[in-house]
């Protein structure tokens, strides 16, 4: 039962993990889908992160939290599409420099009007997103199996973990079922073709960065109004690079997304886990491998287990209209 128990609590902190992997992993799906590399989610759910932090330790009220993350982050997105689509500049500086800019501005305004070192406050309890309980949860928190996975895998999470899994279902809707999500797939295949029928290349791309941006902006309030309780300096810490390493192991498929991104949470959990743990044969690990585990596998799976990946065969290149 003990080791069925530590099973249950691994798997409960992969989908907390998993979480801001899956947001910014659905976000470039959007973008690339249109024909827009974004390298620059990092960056923008970082900005998310602080906008979200900062608005709820001002204003005391996690939805506000959150709908400033949003609108910040789809502000940086439209920053992206107005270097690389109205002017069609290089999309991979364009998504560095949001990166670089991110990691900046979130210090310098923290330290700016809070004063503790690039920080927010430490958000109280009505700031954050808490867990929601399901009816039951408590009563059958005690029956073997089947109580610790309701009580604790389906239930206590936050309802940003449920909007996450469920943007699932609903990215693959938009994109596979939508008239919006047909003409997205064909702008990131062949926009001349799109253009030819008279649709505006650059509003589908506008339109799908401003979805990149919304997810990304839950991504990074995520991070800090659930996870952290407050903004800390980069605390993405390259849950972005991860997300696009993701996408690519999905093969740009949301379901398929969501199950890459569950891996890469299961092996950041298991990292965790295992840290300071003797183990057969190799004994005790040090905690920096072990720190380093979830990226290592992310290379050897990148390089050796997903096959030929093919993106949007217009992703990265700027349109420009024929004449």
């Amino acid at each position: 039962m003990d080791l069925f128990n530590a099973i249950v609590q691994v798997l409960d902190s992969t989908i907390r993990l998993s979480v801001p992997l899956l947001l910014a992993c659905l976000a470039g799906l959007y973008s690339e889908r249109a024909g827009i590399f974004d390298i620059g989610l990092e960056g923008k759910m970082l900005v998310g992160a602080f906008a979200g932090a900062a608005a709820a330790s001002v204003f005391h009220s996690a939805y506000l939290g959150l709908g400033m993350a949003i609108l910040i982050s789809v502000a940086f997105a439209l920053i992206h599409g107005f270097a690389s689509i109205t002017h069609r500049g290089n999309q991979i500086v364009s998504g560095v420099a949001i990166n670089f800019i991110a990691a900046g501005s979130t210090i310098m305004l923290g330290q700016a009007w809070f004063q503790q070192g690039g920080r927010t406050p430490a958000l109280a309890s009505d700031e954050r997103f808490g867990a929601i309980i399901w009816p039951g949860a408590d009563a059958l928190r005690g029956v073997p199996i089947l109580g610790p996975i309701y009580s604790e895998l389906i239930s206590g999470h936050s309802v940003l973990v449920y909007i996450a899994f469920l943007a699932v279902p609903f990215t693959w809707w938009v994109l596979f079922r939508t008239r919006f999500g047909l003409r997205m797939r064909a702008v990131g295949e062949n926009p001349a073709a799109v253009d030819t029928a008279g649709i505006s290349v650059a509003w589908l791309r506008y339109r799908a960065l401003i979805c990149t941006g919304v997810l990304t902006g839950i991504a990074g309030a995520y991070l800090s109004m659930v996870q952290n309780g407050g903004f800390v300096k980069d605390m993405t810490a390259g849950k972005g690079y991860i997300a696009l390493a993701a996408l690519i192991f999905a093969k740009w498929k949301p379901v398929n997304a969501m199950f890459a991104c569950l891996l890469f949470g299961f092996l950041d959990a298991l990292s965790i886990r295992l840290q300071g743990t003797p183990l057969p044969v190799i004994g005790k690990v040090p905690v920096q491998l072990m720190q380093a585990l979830p990226y290592i596998l992310t290379v050897i799976l990148l390089a050796g287990f997903i096959g030929k990946a093919i993106p949007p065969r217009a992703g990265g290149v700027p349109y420009v209209k024929e004449r």
